[in-house]
């Protein structure tokens, strides 16, 4: 499918970027015939066709409009000699202005303010009213995207891109699960549907690219935390270990204070008994009564795909794990503090040292063997609870509850921005893909590319939208996605298709 010019040109008008960029350029004594604006444009026209992120692309873009259109984008201008149409040349020396107003003057591997307004400004243009508030949960991944430049010799330091540096990837190919490459890290936020709520189009909300020898967790964070300055806070936060495993500084603390919820899988150095707290044991980002069954503190996550009577059996382990938690009495406060109750005086469990507890029904989990010497947490009604306790692990659900299995299985739609981008069929990011040394032309690329990925989703599901509603006009059933068969080895071998 190809986006229409004029729905490109909105974009870029939207986001308001091209006369800011435009300011800050240089301006001679001789007119410069390509605009900041037109040059957007042939990038996003170049990206749409699939073709790599090559200046002289962008150029064979431009040349392919209208006459009309190459008119009004001045592609083609009128010079003392007659009409001039575009050259390589002046492609090329408008993209090494837009590139050096934008990049820092020394490079410290991560992308400047100014960059990164421009990208946010370009993804959040791409996304229409209508689906700005739908949801405020986003899933966060990262990948890697490797730079042209040949890594340093070895013994070396010097390269053409000073700003790359080695970083490791995880690879689902057959023989060894890691490798190195020389580049950058891509984070990527999408929007994912929030809990209970209506399906929504996976639309990339943010990115940003570092050097790979700093952490994409850290950079990312002070993204996320302009976007709610600019009005979009962000709500649910889905993300894997390798998140989750960041010291409680670097990540979950400040988006937290942001007022975003973490939903995160965690570290196995993490799982399990950390300490106590006022006697109450520190477990998956909870506290517990001192009694708690030491098996079911060792919980970990469902295996994927598991036997539904497997996931039972794991989901009432949980659930009695839960009874045991110490239930929040009240909020966090300004400080991050907030109070927690003994799950008996909660009507939780029985206990011996609370008297009232032993009054409920046989059906709730017993302390048969009280402490000897009962902790703060079994004498007082309420404890309190500072923001350093179990700051890297505190979520929205407990760990790992079938709750946050449901919650945690959007983190998927973090991976498909990125499929889609890697895919050799339409435009992979592979080495090669741009051949510009630094962070600023890669990420300035990147962030037109993930613009032209949300049209293409916007066209697709508002496909998806229109034949639903024609199809309940008519009185038929939702379509169902049609799924692939699976072949078994057993089924195979006994002649089975």
């Amino acid at each position: 499918m190809s986006i229409p010019l004029a729905a490109l040109e909105d974009i870029i008008d939207t986001s308001g970027i091209a006369p800011v960029i435009e300011a800050l350029l240089p301006h001679g004594v001789r007119h410069r015939q390509l605009p900041v604006r037109t040059l957007l444009i042939g990038m996003m026209l170049t990206l749409d066709d699939g073709r790599p992120a090559h200046l002289t692309r962008v150029r064979q873009a431009l040349t392919g409009l209208p006459t009309q259109d190459q008119a009004r984008l001045s592609v083609t201008a009128d010079w003392k000699a007659g009409p001039h149409q575009l050259t390589y040349r002046q492609t090329e020396h408008t993209f090494h202005l837009v590139v050096t107003a934008l990049s820092k003057a020394e490079p410290g591997g991560t992308a400047p303010d100014g960059l990164q307004a421009a990208c946010d400004a370009l993804l959040e243009a791409s996304i229409p009213a209508t689906h700005k508030q739908a949801s405020r949960s986003l899933a966060a991944d990262w990948t890697d995207a490797e730079s042209w430049s040949r890594p340093p010799r070895h013994g070396t330091t010097s390269c053409a891109d000073p700003e790359a540096a080695w970083g490791h990837r995880t690879t689902n190919l057959p023989g060894p699960k890691g490798e190195m490459f020389f580049g950058y890290y891509l984070s990527a936020v999408t929007m994912v549907a929030e809990e209970n709520g209506p399906a929504v189009p996976e639309l990339a909300r943010r990115m940003t690219v570092c050097s790979c020898h700093l952490d994409p967790a850290r950079a990312l964070v002070p993204v996320l935390l302009a976007m709610g300055a600019a009005g979009s806070p962000p709500g649910d936060i889905i993300d894997d270990s390798g998140y989750a495993h960041r010291d409680a500084d670097a990540w979950a603390i400040p988006l937290r204070r942001a007022g975003a919820q973490l939903v995160q899988d965690l570290h196995p150095h993490d799982r399990g008994p950390r300490g106590t707290h006022h006697g109450a044991i520190i477990a998956n980002g909870n506290l517990y009564c001192p009694k708690t069954p030491p098996a079911l503190l060792q919980l970990g996550p469902l295996p994927p795909g598991a036997a539904p009577d497997a996931a039972a059996a794991h989901d009432q382990q949980a659930a009695e794990l839960a009874r045991h938690k110490l239930p929040r009495h009240t909020a966090d406060d300004a400080d991050g503090y907030h109070r927690v109750t003994c799950p008996a005086v909660a009507g939780k469990i029985r206990c011996p040292l609370r008297p009232d507890s032993m009054l409920l029904s046989r059906d709730r989990p017993e302390i048969l063997t009280p402490p000897e010497h009962p902790p703060a947490c079994c004498t007082q009604q309420t404890i309190t609870v500072p923001p350093e306790i179990a700051a890297k692990t505190r979520q929205k659900h407990n760990y790992p509850s079938a709750a946050h299995r449901r919650s945690y299985t959007t983190r998927s739609a973090s991976v498909r921005p990125f499929s889609t981008i890697k895919d050799p069929a339409t435009t992979t990011i592979a080495r090669g893909w741009c051949r510009l040394m630094g962070l600023t032309p890669l990420a300035l690329w990147i962030a037109c590319l993930f613009t032209v990925r949300n049209q293409r989703i916007l066209t697709t599901w508002n496909t998806r939208q229109d034949n639903s509603a024609r199809r309940a006009a008519a009185g038929l059933p939702p379509r169902t996605r049609r799924r692939r068969r699976k072949t078994t080895l057993a089924g195979l071998a006994a002649g089975q298709p």
